[in-house]
């Protein structure tokens, strides 16, 4: 018996050193993107926005390759050459629909498809189109027209601009946003802010999702 008690006291001794050397997780540290970051698609935007008779004073950028508790969506200011207004937005849920939407599940790497039905985010430029109704968040919603191959489905998918109640005005690093099907979706606050700026410009506004 006493034999018994040793090996226990033994293992709860080697246990407890390994708890204790263990080394803890090192917290991964993300380091907020600038304008100098995106040059090559700032000189592109530009470039396209005057082609194209758009909005040149700035653009919208999303970029998924950032985790989604980030601020990802940027206000980029051409004349400044500065990210101006930062916001959170949220990307699609994808395939797993059934199981991930309002959840977080692909918040380190955001699911992309231009299919129908794919619940994903769609990579490409967009030019910001009419105003609508919206079911979600503060009502209002702008159609997204997509001008790639990776985003042509756009206007049959129904990819809008909306704001959604679920997602934050603030980070919430290391979690996610919730995830929708597909649609870009900032805060209520957020989208009031876009809406002004939106509604502001005497000439369509382009925004630009990557990854």
């Amino acid at each position: 018996m006493k034999i018994f008690f040793k090996i226990i006291l033994g293992i709860v001794a080697v246990l407890s050193l390994y708890f204790l050397l263990k080394p803890k997780p090192v917290e991964k540290i993300i380091i907020d993107k600038n304008y100098s970051d995106y040059k090559i698609y700032t000189k592109k935007a530009f470039e396209y926005c005057k082609k194209k008779n758009l909005n040149e004073s700035y653009f919208f950028l999303v970029d998924l390759s950032v985790h989604s508790g980030k601020k990802r969506f940027y206000v980029c200011d051409f004349t400044k050459e500065k990210i101006t207004d930062r916001y959170m937005v949220s990307h699609g849920c994808g395939s797993m629909f059934l199981l991930f939407w309002s959840k977080d599940c692909t918040k380190e790497n955001a699911e992309i498809s231009n299919e129908i039905n794919s619940r994903c985010s769609s990579v490409g430029k967009y030019i910001i189109g009419k105003k609508g109704v919206s079911r979600w968040g503060i009502k209002v919603n702008y159609q997204l027209q997509g001008l790639d191959k990776t985003n042509s489905n756009a206007i049959k998918r129904s990819i809008v601009l909306h704001s959604w109640n679920a997602i934050s005005d603030n980070e919430v690093f290391p979690d996610g946003v919730p995830e929708g099907w597909g649609c870009p979706a900032v805060s209520n606050q957020s989208m009031k802010e876009i809406i002004k700026k939106i509604d502001e410009s005497p000439k369509r506004t382009m925004l630009w999702i990557i990854k």
